[in-house]
């Protein structure tokens, strides 16, 4: 025990003495008394809630994910419900999780907990995709949001994300409440429960189901802007093969893409049924090429227009496609998002669609590739922070203000939206789309990898590139810390020939910003490459663009640009 910090020793004791921890969780920390590395990690602090939530690895402990930490979160997020609600009714949250271990355990103690407020919960009873979530937040009128989700982390993890009454996780300034609420939750006693029995018996707990799903499928499907020519001819001979990664993508995306026409649909049986293991690949995460081994294997066998996969939770969409000598290659998050803006604001502009103060919206790490091309259709372009929550923040005020119609919202870490029905990216919807631009350009013997080359002769050859650096533990934190503070405090002259033309540090609010410990510096070259430790991961992100003559430039000045900055990074 004397390898254990103070604050360490206290907090299992009085997790080990506390009546309201049941004796399943007393009897794993006993299990693991003799490993004081173990016990610290577990206990050193309490399980992060940033601007996204909670997201930690499963197991008994202050900074782990389990009943207890979900049960003093929502505690928290009870109270700052009701101090927005005063005097304005009963509030009400939609709950919805994933396919992950204890997802349903999760969401029901965090209803339970709403109930004992007072708060109604409605509760979908099986697995729901984030995008539903957020959609259901506005389509119910509710006061707030929570799904139960780790993304496309490791199976060992799982999360817990909150929502504000407009459908959009919440950005820094609701978030500090709600930390500060939380906060002055310090024990368990403190977090009011009712029973599943009460809270059903009191209308507390709502149970929603296929009425939401088919008001959700419905929207999503009226964004399509094809739709006629889908279902007349272009999906004759149009073959798409899509895994859901064990996820809760399967049901949305198929009932979607049958509903507005597409007649053939292969689903990766391996990965078709959630499994909370993601027990056929090594990360469901459809950012990685490895992600799509059995896809590429059945998109051989009924040889596949395009391939598409989703993360557990179906936000994040990744694609397929043929190059010129047949072989399937992945597309990047910027090169799905530029050939999407393309093929919408085309498609609007033909049909007499495309409104004047049309808005497109990225992050700071997004290519500006997407920008070029929406700047061509006359759309106005802009930048937002990492995170779909300051995406759909613009949203909202945009459908406040009227300044702007929002046409596309994208980041390069494969999250898409179009229309106003969600605040959050939405694989379900990019899907569609993306699919169904496949199958437009094929009406005119195109792939997408063609189209794609296309964009590159018209508007530049735009390559970007990402590295992270997973630092795990409370070690690993002081070194992303260490990372930043270093080139923060000596920042490069020159990489290259290129100079270092400016620094961008977001922790002092650039541009009306909220502050951000990022950097980005601008290079002479127009390359630029940014520092950035994730908010849900134990990683520091290093990303990378640069714009070429031709294809063998960019390569190369990523190359060089890439090995310079890792190399600092690594030392």
């Amino acid at each position: 025990m004397a390898e254990m910090s103070q604050r360490t020793v206290e907090t299992v004791q009085r997790w080990l003495n506390d009546h309201h921890v049941d004796e399943e969780t007393k009897a794993e920390l006993r299990g693991i008394e003799t490993d004081p590395q173990e016990l610290e990690e577990r206990f050193y602090r309490d399980l992060e809630f940033g601007t996204g939530g909670l997201r930690g690895i499963i197991g008994a402990g202050s900074n782990r994910m389990n009943k207890y930490t979900v049960g003093r979160a929502t505690q928290g997020f009870a109270q700052f419900i009701l101090k927005q609600h005063q005097g304005s009714g009963q509030p009400s949250v939609v709950i919805a999780h994933d396919s992950r271990h204890f997802s349903p355990e999760f969401a029901l103690e965090a209803a339970l907990v709403l109930a004992g407020n007072g708060i109604a919960a409605k509760l979908y009873p099986s697995l729901r995709s984030t995008p539903q979530l957020s959609y259901s937040v506005r389509y119910l009128n509710a006061s707030a949001g929570i799904v139960i989700t780790a993304s496309h982390n490791p199976p060992e993890y799982n999360g817990y994300k909150v929502y504000n009454a407009e459908g959009g996780q919440l950005v820094p300034d609701e978030a500090e409440q709600v930390i500060s609420l939380i906060q002055e939750v310090d024990s368990f006693a403190a977090v009011k429960k009712l029973t599943r029995e009460e809270a059903e018996q009191q209308g507390l707990l709502v149970w929603l189901g296929d009425d939401e799903d088919e008001a959700f499928i419905n929207t999503v499907s009226g964004l399509s802007v094809n739709r006629e020519r889908i279902a007349s001819s272009l999906s004759d001979d149009f073959r798409i093969v899509f895994t859901p990664l064990h996820g809760t993508g399967n049901q949305p995306v198929r009932r979607v893409l049958e509903g507005i026409g597409f007649k053939h649909v292969h689903v990766v049986e391996e990965q078709e049924q959630p499994d909370a293991d993601f027990s056929s690949v090594k990360s469901p995460n459809p950012e990685e090429r490895e992600a799509f081994t059995l896809a590429m294997k059945l998109g051989e066998q009924v040889d596949a227009d395009i391939l598409i996969g989703t993360d557990p939770d179906a936000d994040r969409m990744g694609a397929v496609v043929k190059n010129r000598d047949g072989e399937y290659v992945v597309l990047t998050g910027n090169q799905s998002g530029a050939i999407m803006i393309h093929y919408l604001l085309s498609q609007l502009k033909e049909a007499g669609k495309l409104p004047q103060n049309g808005a497109v919206i990225k992050t700071i790490v997004t290519s500006e590739m997407g920008a070029v091309i929406a700047e061509h259709y006359g759309a106005a372009v802009l930048n937002t922070l990492t995170g779909f929550k300051y995406i759909g923040e613009k949203m909202t005020q945009f459908e406040n203000n009227g300044q702007h119609t929002f046409l596309f919202g994208y980041e390069e870490s494969y999250g898409y939206l179009a229309g106003n029905y969600a605040r959050d990216k939405d694989a379900v919807l990019a899907s569609m789309l993306i699919c169904e631009a496949a199958a437009y350009y094929k009406g005119q013997g195109k792939t997408l990898y063609d189209v794609l080359q296309e964009l590159y002769e018209q508007f530049g050859y735009f390559l970007e590139g990402l590295e992270s650096r997973t630092l795990k533990g409370k070690n690993g934190i002081a070194q992303i810390q260490g990372i930043m503070s270093d080139w923060r405090s000596n920042p490069p002259q020159e990489l290259g020939s290129a100079v270092v033309e400016k620094v961008l540090d977001y922790a002092e609010g650039l541009d009306g910003l909220p502050k951000e410990n990022v950097l980005k510096y601008m290079l002479s070259d127009g390359s630029w490459f940014c520092l950035r430790p994730s908010g849900t991961e134990p990683k520091i992100k290093v990303y990378f663009a640069v714009r070429g003559a031709s294809s063998e430039e960019a390569k190369q000045k990523l190359k060089d640009l890439s090995s310079i900055v890792m190399a600092r990074v690594d030392a």
